[in-house]
């Protein structure tokens, strides 16, 4: 599928404006230490997949990526004061969790073919705690379609209360770890052994992320982690 997708001009400078402006305050605020830069595939297709547990996760990866990947945003986030300001700013592509939207996808996909990367979080929403909640079989949908690679992604130290402790103590500190780069599986399945096997490889999009994080963080894919390389 060849590509159409195209980012204005204009957008591209607020999103290098935001970044330009979070940068500083997110290092004046907390300790970032990345790891496994040498693992992105610069200038290609690819599925940035990380976990959500607060509103961190996103302006974190975003302000400091070296890329500047299309990202989906929770129809909610678009009505929340002071998130749909800069969701808007960012210029994200609007989705109702759960449901399936032909158009969503089809954007999408055309980013993707277009040899842009993607950033999602597999999980579907913020899980506001540590442990990992289940994938949602979107994720798993959506490579499928593109046949596109998937980066795992993890951020450890993020939490609810981030911005208070950063205030009440000495910047705490934030790990983001990349993972190398992968496909899943090919589905050939019918029926339900064919929604069976896109959950399976949404678990193991998961399964990719938390090899890269402690084990406190492994929720419900605790002890499944042995045998996934991030």
């Amino acid at each position: 599928m060849s590509g159409t997708y195209s980012v204005p001009f204009w957008v591209v400078l607020k999103r290098r404006l935001l970044r330009f402006v979070f940068r500083p305050i997110m290092r004046l605020l907390f300790r970032i230490r990345i790891e496994g830069w040498e693992n992105i595939p610069l200038g290609s297709a690819y599925i940035l997949a990380a976990n959500h547990i607060s509103l961190f996760e996103p302006p974190l990866l975003l302000g400091f990526w070296p890329e500047l990947p299309e990202v989906v945003a929770g129809h909610d986030v678009w009505e929340r004061p002071g998130q749909n300001v800069l969701v808007k700013l960012y210029g994200a592509i609007p989705v109702r969790r759960g449901e399936y939207d032909r158009q969503v996808i089809e954007s999408m996909l055309s980013v993707l073919s277009s040899g842009k990367p993607m950033m999602i979080y597999p999980e579907g929403g913020r899980s506001h705690h540590i442990g990992m909640q289940r994938a949602m079989p979107g994720v798993a949908y959506l490579v499928e379609k593109a046949q596109s690679v998937v980066l795992p992604v993890a951020v450890i130290g993020t939490h609810d209360d981030l911005l208070k402790e950063a205030f009440k103590k000495k910047r705490p500190e934030i790990i983001i770890r990349i993972g190398k780069p992968f496909r899943l599986p090919p589905i050939t399945a019918r029926g339900e052994a064919r929604r069976e096997a896109r959950q399976k490889n949404a678990d193991e999009v998961m399964l990719r992320i938390a090899a890269l994080m402690p084990e406190e963080y492994h929720g419900v894919y605790a002890g499944q982690v042995a045998g996934f390389s991030g």
